[in-house]
Order: structure tokens, then sequence, then C-alpha cells
């Protein structure tokens, strides 16, 4: 006598193993696709996790939020450049760093965490207005920030020459670990303060 149905996980731990398995954070389109082709191509059992709607993925996610929070795990679900991740919890941050060697390998300078606030907080922006705010030129800085992944080309300017126009990226969301660039310490702030980026003529 078969108990298939009887072991199948709930969705919170099917949530749970593909934010484990995931290198990036998941959307609720990506983790309900996963149910899905599962559901599809095992049949079965397990063609009732096909029928899984965005509203029962989401409600999934806040589960386990509760449950790693309720039962002090180490770990937390957070949302981030518009999905979710597996992560540590901050308090336990100094220990995975120590781990990993993270502060050797993933450090940035000061000139390119000086350059990517600028960019992060005034985006999009010109690499002139860049260096009209540090001083001193910061091409090779942009080059590494590029080359890194955390900033992108957004689109050029309709200023003279058409110089470029630059921005962070999903990656720098992630690197940080926040879902928008609202969530930017004091970014309303500073936005409301600062001039107002070109806007493309028509």
């Amino acid at each position: 006598m078969s108990h298939d149905v009887d072991v199948l996980p709930e969705l919170k731990e099917i949530v749970g193993s593909l934010l484990f398995a995931a290198k990036e954070p998941l959307n609720l389109r990506q983790l309900r696709k996963a149910m899905i082709d599962t559901g599809t191509v095992l049949k079965g059992p397990f063609e009732q996790y096909a029928k899984v709607d965005e509203e029962q993925v989401e409600a999934a996610i806040e589960e386990l939020q509760q449950d790693f929070e309720r039962q002090q795990l180490g770990l937390e679900v957070a949302q981030v450049a518009g999905g979710w991740r597996l992560q540590n919890n901050v308090m336990c941050g100094p220990f995975v760093r120590s781990l990993l060697e993270k502060n050797q390998t993933v450090r940035l300078s000061k000139p390119a965490l000086e350059t990517l606030a600028i960019v992060a907080y005034r985006q999009p922006c010109l690499r002139s207005e860049i260096e009209e705010v540090r001083g001193v030129s910061v091409d090779a800085v942009l080059r590494k920030l590029i080359e890194m992944q955390l900033i992108r080309v957004v689109r050029r300017s309709e200023l003279p020459g058409r110089p470029w126009l630059f921005g962070t990226t999903q990656k720098f969301l992630e690197h940080f670990g926040i879902n928008t660039i609202d969530e930017l310490p004091g970014s309303q702030e500073l936005k409301r303060a600062m001039p107002k980026p070109e806007k493309k003529t028509t």
C-alpha cells in the first residue's frame, strides 16, 4: 500500500527548499512555475502542486518567515530585489562573514563605495555629475563597478555628445539586501534635497 500522499511536502517546505537551492532571489512567478512544472511532469500525487496560485505561494512564504522567527534558527526569508531569498539573520552575520572571509573577497574600496552611493542616490546620473561631487576622475572606479555588476549604463543623455547615464542593478539590491532603491537609508530626504535628474526631451 502506497503512502506517497501522506509524505508530500507542504507548500512552505517546498518554498524553503527552492530558496535554499537558488543562487539569487526568487519571485512569486518563479516559485509557482517550479511547482507547476513538477506537478505537470511527475503527475500522480504531485499534480496538485500544478494548481497552486500566487496567493497560496505568498501565504507559504509568510508562514515560513514566521516559522524561522519563532524557532530562532538563525535564518530568515527576506524580500530582496523584487523576490525572496533565504539568508542568515543580522546577528549571525559576523560569524558567517568570518567563515566565508567575506570581508576579503567582496569588500569595496572607499572610492568605490562613495561612487556607488552617488549613483544609487542620484540615478540616473552622468559621469560628470559623479566627478563634480567626488572632485576626482571616476573612470576606473566606474569600470570596476560595472565589472562587478553593481552599476550599469541606463541610457544615453540628450546632452551634447550624448554621454552615458548610470544607474544601479538588480545585483546591487541583492548585494545590499534591499528590495527597492527607496529602502536606502534617508533616500527620500536626499532625493528631495538633490537637483532633479535630467529629463529626456521629446
